[in-house]
């Protein structure tokens, strides 16, 4: 017998058995289906932080202070925060450094008011590196300058949605706004962002780092501190140098934390890995369950085949042949649930990818969890579909080679 022969013989045998071989098929059709929208959670959510974080930046050092962490080490050292010294002695010391801005968040609902129009912004202090580390682009006038950061100057540079909110279609450059009492003056207006990590660029008030010192907080404190290395390959000695520089400024005071951005992405990697894992195991298990139908509904159609296995043996047809039949027989079963497994799994991550960007509109990134199927998770769902069924049917396929065919024949 042909391959091509075998084929057809198998699908007329499961044609003839419709119910049956659907309900054979269904716990291949889960198994497969968990694969796909497994993936398509994991490789979506991975697709998502990546993205996410180039919005932050690319090869960026964060530095901040946790008193928590001298808290937890009963340090007697303690320190209120991260000093501008502190920014000073890393820009003048640490020669791997290339770029650095000092970061004060003073709230992410904060009123300002321009006229009659008023709306809830984030705050934040910042020097001028911190445009070109942290990817923003300014559309109209500029951005904050060294010497706004020496003067303490009362100029801010605001976000696309705050210029709609207070201005509408009306020039912001150059008009004053009221900002928790202060009165400051518009500089710059950023392009449209979009969120970045867990805040809105085009919702934010950005002023001189200085002037949210002295004018809101009233001392020198730094919330955080974005630094980027010279060269992206020497992100790691960076890390080291900055380190060292804080430490021994700080005589070992616990409680700072240098980290990189390309390190935190790679842990948040590790965790959608382990995930994927566990949901991985849970749909192998369903497509466990899926082969050991399989094999079950295959021997049972060798039993009722006694006969025609006999028959077809006494008119010539080898073990192979018989052999080959079954294991097409089972592969084909096996393979067509994994295709419908395959279509049934994508239209379901879709469909939860288009109601996660419902959902959570006003999340992080703001546009939910995108469905993303790469190709070699749709190859090798559908071929370890079909690689079940020969496995699981080989046994059964095996069996029928080895009837003798007198007793077949015999075989009521």
């Amino acid at each position: 017998m042909t391959l091509l022969h075998c084929l057809y013989t198998a699908l007329a045998n499961l044609r003839a058995n419709k119910m049956r071989s659907a309900l054979t098929m269904l716990g291949v059709i889960i198994g497969v289906s968990a694969v796909i929208i497994m993936v398509s959670i994991v490789e979506g959510a991975r697709s998502k932080i990546v993205q996410e974080f180039e919005r932050l930046g690319s090869s960026l050092i964060i530095v901040a202070y946790d008193p928590r962490k001298a808290e937890e080490a009963k340090s007697t050292r303690r320190l209120p925060g991260m000093s501008m010294d502190d920014v000073r002695a890393i820009r003048e010391e640490c020669d791997l450094v290339s770029g650095l801005s000092a970061e004060l968040p003073v709230g992410n609902d904060l009123i300002v008011r321009h006229l009659d129009a008023e709306m809830k912004v984030g705050v934040r202090g910042v020097q001028p590196d911190f445009a070109r580390l942290r990817n923003v682009t300014v559309a109209q006038g500029r951005f904050i300058s060294d010497e706004d950061v020496e003067t303490w100057a009362k100029t801010v540079v605001i976000g696309s949605k705050v210029k709609a909110g207070l201005f509408g279609k009306a020039d912001a450059i150059g008009q004053d706004i009221d900002v928790q009492g202060v009165t400051a003056t518009v500089v710059g207006v950023l392009e449209e962002k979009g969120r970045s990590g867990d805040e809105d660029t085009d919702k934010m008030v950005i002023a001189p780092i200085t002037t949210i010192q002295k004018r809101f907080v009233g001392f020198e404190i730094v919330g955080m501190l974005w630094a980027q290395p010279k060269d992206a390959a020497m992100i790691g000695p960076a890390m080291d140098q900055i380190w060292e520089c804080l430490m021994r400024r700080n005589h070992n005071a616990p409680g700072f934390q240098v980290d990189s951005l390309e390190n935190i992405q790679n842990a948040i990697g590790r965790i959608l890995s382990i995930f994927g894992l566990v949901l991985g195991g849970i749909a192998g298990l369903a497509l466990l369950v899926g082969g050991i139908g399989i094999m079950n509904i295959m021997l049972v159609s060798v039993t009722e085949r006694t006969k025609e296995i006999g028959l077809r043996k006494a008119v010539g047809a080898r073990k192979r042949d018989i052999l080959a039949q079954f294991l097409i027989e089972a592969a084909t079963v096996s393979g067509t649930g994994g295709i419908v497994g395959v279509g049934l799994g994508a239209g379901v991550a879709y469909i939860a990818s288009a109601i996660s960007k419902q959902v959570m509109k006003g999340g992080i990134g703001g546009a939910g969890i995108p469905a993303h199927l790469p190709l070699w998770s749709i190859l090798g769902a559908f071929a370890f579909s079909a690689g079940v069924g020969v496995f699981f049917g080989l046994y059964p396929a095996v069996r029928a080679a080895r009837l003798d065919p007198i007793e077949a024949l015999r075989h009521e």
